[in-house]
């Protein structure tokens, strides 16, 4: 799936709030940490096999009310962090849209297996050849 930052934009809900941080006296001013919170139950974006995908791979990153939660404070400015707050969003939704393949079940090939066996007698007689005879 392409996901577009203009699609979800129309989705996104962002809350503000003071950072800490860099920035001197704007810091006790300006609103510019963004939480950006994103419904993945209620989207439109997504079919219900890629919703119940992402609501299994992302479910320690949502939070009590089940939304997929971004939070950004990394500049000074309330724009900056919430295009970077939208990039970190799509980064995320795309890669755990990514099903991994499924795992081909092989054999060990018979000259794998002679090589390892024949590696083992080799070592085995290098052990015995340090042993000391208490029979003798």
């Amino acid at each position: 799936m392409n996901l577009t930052k203009a699609d979800l934009q129309k989705e996104v809900t962002y809350k503000t709030s003071r950072s800490g941080g860099k920035g001197g006296q704007n810091v006790n001013k300006v609103s510019t940490k963004v939480e950006l919170l994103f419904p993945i139950k209620t989207t439109l974006l997504f079919t219900d096999d890629e919703k119940a995908l992402l609501l299994t791979k992302l479910e320690n990153r949502l939070n009590k009310d089940g939304l997929l939660q971004v939070v950004c404070d990394e500049e000074r400015s309330q724009l900056l962090n919430k295009e970077i707050a939208l990039e970190r969003l799509t980064r995320i939704l795309t890669e755990a849209l990514i099903v991994p393949k499924a795992r081909k079940k092989t054999k060990v090939s018979k000259g794998a297996k002679a090589a390892r066996l024949d590696n083992k007698k080799q070592h085995s007689a290098k052990k015995e050849s340090r042993r000391k005879n208490f029979n003798d």
